[in-house]
């Protein structure tokens, strides 16, 4: 466990992605890495997983790495309670007690930084700029397909956002050579719209199939009527810089660490 005494440090510039479509003088961002962190043993790193089963105190020394990374306090920081759905909420604070469950959430209120933790599925920044809203969202294929991310967009609505000025940005998640499915998830995808069959490419065998989320998640958002993009970045090809889910499980590990993608309207 490292000593938490003093004032946590920002991040190092090269161990943040950030994406020039979100850069302005109204919004911070960041999809932070495992970089940079105080976190040992499975979760080396900057772990922000509070469900993760890594020190508690370690976890919040990372997220307060974050934090001062955006220019914000420790504690700074509202990520919901995440249950692979389509509701996204509206919040104006850092959440005290319990958490809510959610997969997207957003923002008019400056000064504190909204987020979701990711560990292969699709973390998306979103920002309307113009009219002082910014979301974000977690979306696995469940996620994605289930309406999650048009749900962030319509929340952003409810509140001043206009679908034509939002701009959402995927940061890193698992890449279509990197994530083997069954016949089952593309039965799944195609029984609403036989076009999803070709974010799907022949697997090892005859009952696999290799999966474009990121494709999938870009796609949808287009199709919700807002500029969409993708970072370039595989968090299970990548291990030194991102923490992976399926990784973990190929490994035989018994956990594993999250990241986190974050943005805040500046005061």
């Amino acid at each position: 466990m490292a000593d938490h005494t003093t004032r946590a440090p920002a991040l190092k510039d090269e161990d943040v992605i950030r994406a020039a479509e979100l850069t302005g003088d109204a919004i911070s961002h960041g999809f932070f890495t495992r970089r940079g962190g105080v976190s040992t043993g499975l979760y080396e790193g900057l772990n922000v997983g509070i469900g993760s089963k890594d020190d508690v105190a370690d976890v919040s020394e990372n997220r307060a790495r974050a934090m001062a990374t955006l220019g914000l306090r420790e504690g700074a920081l509202a990520t919901p309670w995440q249950v692979h759905s389509a509701e996204a909420i509206v919040v104006d604070r850092p959440f005290e007690g319990e958490r809510p469950k959610a997969d997207g959430i957003v923002t008019t209120r400056p000064g504190f930084a909204i987020g979701v933790v990711t560990a292969d599925c699709g973390p998306v920044l979103f920002a309307d700029q113009k009219n002082g809203v910014v979301g974000a969202a977690h979306s696995g294929w469940r996620g994605a397909l289930g309406g999650v991310l048009e749900a962030t967009v319509a929340a952003m609505e409810t509140v001043g956002a206009r679908r034509s000025s939002i701009t959402a940005i995927l940061g890193p998640t698992i890449t279509q050579p990197n994530y083997e499915v069954g016949l089952d998830m593309v039965a799944a995808f195609v029984e609403g719209d036989a076009s999803r069959e070709h974010f799907f490419a022949p697997g090892k065998g005859s009952d696999k199939r290799q999966f474009d989320l990121p494709g999938f998640i870009v796609h949808v958002l287009q199709e919700a009527g807002v500029k969409a993009g993708f970072v370039g970045r595989c968090t299970y090809g990548e291990p030194d810089m991102f923490y992976s889910f399926r990784r973990t499980t190929h490994r035989g590990e018994p956990d594993y660490g999250r990241q986190l993608a974050a943005i805040c309207l500046r005061d």
